[in-house]
């Protein structure tokens, strides 16, 4: 730069202050240049995002893909200057993974965030009373991985005995919340994240009071989900547990509808002969609890089933508003189921009917 100077001063015979000025007038310029670049390059309107935008890049991408998603969204920006940001800063190789933008960012901002690809969590949702196939493809649609690489490990020996726990045992854990995870987790870690809130919200909190109950935190969550495929009111989950559990003190056979559903592998309406189907979880034919749960119990049912209402109930049959009514008696039971099939001839009757015009 020196040189040049020089060599301009005595192409054209300039005075020394001249020169001097031009200089400072070059270095001027050149540092305005620089400040306005690097304000630019900082300032926080650079971008603005009209709504939250979800980018979710499926695999490392370039300036050219950022673009290109930019322009299908709903963002004012220069692809100019963002163009010439990513070539001045150096970022313009972006992490797989998902972005959530909002409000107004500058270009260093959101260049450094997705190379360095600091990802925004996605909320992941875990449905209570559900079977296994449903939740790996509820779970998966929110991640990066396919649901059948979630569904395979609850038959995968290894990890099973990794975490010293049965198909049943694992899958009863999977505690129904919402979960903030970020979109590349692996399968196994997302097992093992649900895992980690099952022993803190619930190993943790009720162990002792299981264990004063003369039960097992394993005895409750069986129970537990029992009574979750049962009740269709969250207000009858107290009720239903009272009523389990004097079938159990009693030394009667549970003889619990959704654990004969969990035996033939089907949610519908019983048939006479399911409940003679052989099977260890079928509490017509065996006594006591079932070798495992049947689902996935929510925190609420889990609660039930510890603290279950103190009554003498001991049968239960639907009633038409989609609950349940409880009698003590046998007779007093046979008088409800009677009811029920009553109620339920009259809608196929009128479904008939319906069906005929």
């Amino acid at each position: 730069m020196l040189s040049l100077g020089m060599n301009l001063f005595r192409l054209f015979n300039l005075s020394k202050q001249d020169f001097l000025l031009g200089s400072s007038v070059f270095l001027m310029i050149m540092l305005l240049t620089f400040s306005s670049r690097q304000l630019r390059l900082s300032a926080d309107d650079a971008l603005v995002f009209k709504n939250e935008i979800n980018l979710i890049l499926l695999q490392n991408s370039g300036i050219d893909e950022l673009v290109q998603y930019l322009n299908t969204s709903e963002t004012e920006f220069s692809e100019q200057e963002l163009r010439w940001a990513a070539r001045l800063l150096g970022w313009r190789i972006y992490q797989k993974g998902h972005y959530s933008l909002s409000g107004n960012a500058s270009y260093e901002e959101l260049l450094s965030k997705l190379a360095r690809g600091i990802q925004d969590p996605v909320p992941v949702v875990v449905l209570p009373g559900i079977d296994q196939a449903r939740f790996s493809n509820s779970v998966a649609s929110f991640l990066e991985f396919e649901p059948n690489e979630l569904d395979t490990l609850f038959s995968d020996s290894l990890f099973l005995n990794e975490l010293n726990l049965s198909k049943e045992g694992l899958f009863g854990r999977m505690l129904p919340e919402t979960y903030l995870m970020y979109w590349t987790i692996s399968p196994k870690d997302v097992i093992r994240r649900i895992l980690s809130e099952y022993q803190g919200n619930v190993v943790d909190v009720y162990s002792d009071s299981a264990s004063a109950k003369g039960k097992s935190i394993d005895d409750i969550v069986i129970m537990a989900s029992i009574i979750e495929w049962e009740a269709k009111l969250e207000e009858e989950k107290a009720t239903i547990s009272g009523l389990y559990w004097n079938r159990i003190n009693r030394r009667m056979r549970l003889e619990a509808d959704p654990t004969v559903n969990f035996a033939i592998g089907e949610r519908r309406r019983l048939l006479f002969e399911d409940y003679r189907v052989q099977h260890p979880y079928n509490t017509y034919l065996r006594r006591g609890l079932p070798p495992g749960p049947v689902t996935n119990p929510s925190l609420s049912t889990i609660r039930a089933a510890l603290y279950p209402e103190e009554h003498d109930y001991l049968f239960m049959v639907a009633n038409p508003e989609g609950g349940h009514i409880f009698t003590r008696t046998f007779e007093e039971h046979e008088k409800a189921s009677e009811e029920w099939r009553r109620w339920l001839r009259e809608q196929y009757r009128i479904a008939r009917e319906n069906e005929s015009r």
